[in-house]
């Protein structure tokens, strides 16, 4: 039976997606399926307009594979990508067409509006039999809100946090890893060389991941998690030690974006976004302060943000994107909707798409980190999968 799968790109870029839209569109078209390309994630549904044909070509386009040929060789996602989330629209993005129209249903007294049965009506309306959005918790929240309505679904996670729930691996974290160590072993030449203490933050909003995985990898000498608040005097402290039994005379950190002191909230700023977040980011710097200020000593500053995720991906992330596509495939013909394929244990799999939000992914301390010294800490490498989770 023909079928046309729609696909998009939620939340923010990584490395992989690329390759994961190629392998969705090459496997289809083998099984003689449509594909329609969407564009800016949830918003190329949300602002298209079926009866509007100027609205058309710029959200939602048919894939060939002409169009999908070179895209793995790069970064990012050529579909574009937003952090649109059509059930929680403020008054001021709500495309001009929709306001005041009978698709808004009012979610509170500021004029927020839920566009959900907009969006259904527009696969409806553009014949989509499968949607697979590929995205981080807050896409695929929304993909699952879809599918309570009955929209077939077949998930892809990706985000270089790794923190969708239900999966051991995201699209998008080998590269973030693999990046974030080689700019920190590239940040000790200068740290080395003028002796300082060097904080690199890296993204992290509610898993260290990153920042525990790019310090055990860079063998840095301390990091700090989102999973844990930190005490500063008894880090600076071990800073100072670190620096002082140093032969070099440095010492090296990473602290997650989301990480925070003992007794105090994250670092943010700017507007709630669609999905009830602010913008994170500059945990490091006050943290860089409030050492300079306590010790005396010259610290490093380097925020790595979107150097992390930017570029070409990884062998790694072309591996697991190439193979998440061509399973996504597999498991629409096989009509097993309502999923999102996973790794588990090193093997390719998939699980009921519900699981994304049935609870946060986050380090299991105990098992990886010691908290008491702000370090990396494995307590049993004997059967653990290759990604020790």
């Amino acid at each position: 039976m023909t079928k046309t799968i729609g696909i998009l790109t939620g939340g923010g870029d990584v490395p992989g997606l690329n390759p994961c839209i190629k392998a969705v569109v090459t496997s289809a078209l083998e099984e003689g399926y449509r594909v329609f390309g969407i564009t800016r994630g949830w918003a190329g549904l949300l602002q298209y307009d079926p009866d509007e044909p100027s609205t058309h070509g710029d959200n939602v386009r048919n894939l060939e594979r002409k169009d999908v040929r070179t895209v793995d060789r790069t970064g990012g996602t050529f579909l574009h990508t937003s952090r649109t989330n059509p059930s929680n629209m403020h008054p001021e993005k709500v495309p001009d067409f929709l306001k005041n129209s009978k698709w808004g249903k009012p979610i509170d007294e500021k004029g927020t509006m839920d566009y959900t049965s907009h969006v259904i009506n527009n696969i409806e309306r553009l014949g989509i039999d499968v949607l697979v959005p590929i995205g981080g918790d807050d896409t695929l929240s929304f993909a699952v809100r879809l599918h309570k309505e009955g929209v077939p679904i077949l998930a892809i996670p990706k985000t270089m946090d790794n923190d969708v729930y239900g999966t051991d691996y995201c699209i998008g974290f080998s590269t973030a890893v693999t990046r974030s160590v080689d700019f920190i072993t590239s940040i000790r030449s200068t740290a080395g060389s003028h002796e300082r203490i060097a904080v690199v933050e890296l993204f992290g909003r509610n898993s260290g991941e990153t920042s525990l995985i790019s310090a055990y990898l860079a063998f840095v000498d301390r990091a700090v998690i989102s999973e844990v608040p930190f005490n500063v005097d008894k880090l600076a402290k071990f800073l100072l030690d670190d620096k002082s039994n140093n032969p070099s005379r440095y010492a090296i950190m990473t602290i997650s974006e989301g990480a925070t002191f003992e007794g105090g909230g994250v670092v943010d700023s700017g507007k709630v976004d669609m999905f009830g977040h602010r913008k994170l980011g500059g945990i490091g710097l006050v943290l860089a302060e409030v050492i300079r200020d306590r010790t005396g000593e010259d610290v490093l500053y380097q925020q790595l943000a979107y150097l992390m995720r930017s570029g070409a991906p990884d062998s790694l992330d072309r591996m697991v994107a190439t193979c998440y596509g061509h399973l996504a495939v597999q498991l629409i013909k096989n009509e097993e909707t309502g999923k999102m394929v996973v790794l588990s244990d090193g093997r390719y799999t998939s699980v009921p798409v519900e699981i994304v939000t049935a609870d946060r992914k986050r380090i299991d301390v105990d098992k990886f980190y010691d908290a008491r010294n702000y370090r990396p800490k494995i307590q049993q490498y004997i059967g653990m999968p290759m990604f020790l989770r």
